[in-house]
């Protein structure tokens, strides 16, 4: 199973550890796209710091993380897992997973960015500040930057089991599973189920989606639950307690969509 998730805007600090080495990232192929992408976002944040937080689109109060990204190759890196926080993050709580349950975050469990295109949670990474949204001067459109490696490089990484797809929409745009390993792809989107006046209303809550998202990686891993394909998914949430409800694709090379309901927001 292939877990993909986005990243969370704030991070850690990036702590006093080794620094970055590029080469020793997972997924080797995207080792030239980053490098593009990282010399461009130092070049940019040592410059012109009014131009940085333009195209960056950070308010003033977040005007430090442009020096931040000025020093991305001499600052200290530390796990990806450790460097990401959030809501998602704080729910799957990884540094409290037990030892079998660890050892599955690190096998299926790849973090989508628009700096380093997509990591494993055991990749020694710094702090950055750099969405899948942001057009670098030099490279345009990240997310249209990482089409091409990612393409090349995702298929193999999915390898032929199940392919569980919790990116947000920016992040979702620089992979989309096609042929067949699109058919073995789940999607989830999570509602908030109310009754009003006898009449059920469906919304999404932006917060309490990754917190459930978060929280279902972390049954799936704790459980040792290893779904081979959408159908499998789908009966495996079930088995952990939640609703779902499934579409199954209407033709070929089409990914599953699953709702999971809740109707408690936490």
């Amino acid at each position: 199973m292939l877990v993909l998730l986005p990243p969370s805007e704030g991070k850690a600090p990036s702590g006093r550890g080794t620094a970055l080495k590029l080469e020793s990232l997972s997924l080797p192929g995207l080792t030239g796209a980053r490098r593009a992408v990282l010399d461009e976002l130092q070049e940019l944040c040592a410059g012109d710091e009014e131009k940085a937080r333009e195209v960056l689109g950070l308010s003033e109060g977040l005007r430090g993380e442009i020096a931040k990204n000025a020093e991305l190759r001499t600052t200290g890196a530390r796990p990806a897992g450790e460097i990401y926080t959030g809501v998602l993050y704080d729910s799957l709580d990884l540094a409290s997973l037990d030892a079998a349950a660890k050892r599955r975050a690190n096998r299926s469990l790849l973090v989508f960015s628009g700096l380093w295109g997509a990591v494993r949670v055991t990749d020694r990474i710094p702090s950055y500040r750099c969405s899948m949204g942001v057009k670098l001067p030099g490279l345009g459109a990240l997310g249209a930057h990482w089409r091409a490696p990612m393409a090349a490089a995702l298929p193999e990484a999915a390898g032929d089991g199940l392919v569980l797809d919790l990116r947000s929409s920016a992040y979702a745009g620089a992979w989309k599973p096609k042929g067949e390993v699109a058919g073995r792809t789940a999607t989830v989107r999570v509602l908030h189920s109310q009754w009003v006046d006898g009449v059920e209303k469906r919304s999404v809550v932006s917060h309490f989606n990754k917190a459930t998202k978060g929280r279902i990686v972390r049954s799936l891993l704790t459980a040792g639950a290893a779904p081979r394909n959408p159908a499998q998914l789908l009966e495996a949430l079930r088995d952990l307690g939640y609703v779902v409800e499934a579409k199954a694709p209407a033709g070929a090379g089409r990914a599953w969509a699953l709702d999971v309901v809740v109707t408690e927001i936490h």
